[in-house]
């Protein structure tokens, strides 16, 4: 017969048990990776590439589309509010940071304003990125009669899914104006970068067919946590052309379709013939990426990346890529940091012609566990102009070259060993 002693440790070592099983199905939350770097077979500019990118990723590249360019909170948080007070029909809104402050409460004002007047608003808020939102902004959008929701609350009996974070950042006003981007909605991302307590991004304003798509993108997730279907002419109105852009919203998730936004990244470098021009928030790239944009390099590709710098909210994503751009640099890769304050940017223009904005970061967090959308526009004059807010963005960045990179001090390298097995959660 057991002592009580013995039964104890037996249900410790249960209980241990049962709780490792759960961390590791955590920890591998995403599919199955793409493990070897895709073949190049053609160009952006080929047709083929278009045709690839709309049957591999779910929506066509659809044409009459058009697009506003917006920098920093200066310019974005007054369009999306412009739109918000202007709505007539519906509002669908999903961010993942909605924190205190003056920003988060021009958003649950001007919200609740256009729930009194009878728009139907639906807001999905991540639990963890949300987690700093003042209670009476809840409270005050829900007595207006908005519908909010909260993504994957953590429950010790979904432990397994504690990982996946819805991180998209999706706006539809009546089904005919989308916003999308790296934005969160807090007072960090207000004012213009001038310093380093207001952050650098670029988020942008879709009009045309295309808008359907990132409706349907953000129904996608409002369905996994409501069960509640949003469909009619409220939310999917008929909409022509009112613009040159041919566009494409899609989006990726642990739970279907994950490796779907690692697979665009990686046709898209595998089809550049020219130049990748990459401003990415949080660059930890993967043997595959590494290999890819090396084989890019080799065809004589012009690779330049702005990254994270000095002021960042996570030091230890900053460390785990710097000790991956060893083998970039040496193939030719161009990386800079940026220097005025946290850059915050996700977006990606390969060619001249084909451009990737939207939530992910370059990062096996977004392409394998966390939820996320991206706008994709195949157009010479967008692109273009994300060229200029690069060249910009670059003046105010410092390079690092192969010997910088090799003079860091033995301290960073042996934390980047640390952090090495952990890599695929950053």
């Amino acid at each position: 017969m057991k002592t009580s002693k013995q039964v104890l440790i037996i249900l410790i070592t249960i209980a241990v048990t049962i709780f490792a099983v759960l961390v590791i199905l955590n920890l591998g939350l995403g599919e199955k990776k793409i493990e070897k770097r895709i073949e190049t077979l053609y160009t952006v500019e080929d047709p083929q590439f278009l045709r690839t990118m709309g049957v591999m990723l779910g929506p066509p590249v659809i044409p009459g589309n058009a697009g506003l360019t917006l920098l920093n909170g200066d310019q974005i948080f007054p369009a999306m509010l412009k739109a918000i007070k202007e709505a007539r029909k519906t509002i669908s809104f999903e961010t993942y940071i909605y924190w205190e402050g003056d920003i988060g409460k021009q958003f649950a004002d001007a919200l609740a304003q256009r729930a009194r007047a009878g728009v139907k608003i639906h807001v999905l808020l991540d639990w963890v990125g949300s987690g700093k939102i003042a209670d009476n902004y809840l409270q005050e959008m829900q007595a207006a009669g908005i519908e909010v929701r909260r993504y994957n609350r953590p429950a010790w009996y979904k432990f397994g899914r504690l990982n996946n974070r819805d991180h998209r950042k999706i706006l539809v006003v009546d089904g005919k104006i989308g916003f999308t981007g790296g934005v969160g909605i807090a007072d960090k991302w207000s004012g213009h970068a001038q310093d380093e307590d207001h952050w650098r991004d670029t988020h942008f304003r879709l009009e045309g067919p295309a808008v359907a798509q990132m409706q349907a993108a953000f129904h996608d997730n409002w369905v996994e946590v409501t069960g509640v279907v949003l469909h009619g002419e409220a939310y999917y109105p008929q909409i022509g052309p009112v613009g040159p852009l041919n566009a494409q919203v899609f989006v990726s998730s642990p739970g279907g379709g994950g490796e779907s936004m690692q697979l665009m990244y990686m046709l898209s470098i595998a089809a550049s013939a020219k130049t990748i021009r990459l401003s990415a928030a949080y660059f930890v790239p993967d043997e595959l990426a590494i290999s890819t944009i090396e084989a890019a390099l080799a065809r004589g590709v012009k690779v330049q990346m702005i990254l994270l710098g000095p002021v960042n909210d996570a030091e230890v994503v900053r460390t785990a890529s710097r000790a991956s751009w060893g083998r970039l640099l040496q193939a030719g890769a161009e990386i800079y940091e940026y220097q005025p304050t946290l850059f915050h940017c996700k977006v990606m223009v390969v060619d001249e012609v084909w451009t990737s904005v939207g939530s992910t970061n370059f990062d096996n967090r977004s392409f394998s566990i966390n939820d996320e959308a991206n706008l994709n526009i195949y157009d010479r004059d967008f692109a273009r102009e994300q060229i200029r807010v690069f060249d910009d963005d670059l003046k105010k960045s410092r390079r690092i070259t192969l010997q910088d990179w090799e003079a860091r001090p033995w301290t960073e390298k042996l934390w980047e060993k640390t952090l090495a097995p952990l890599t695929s959660q950053l």
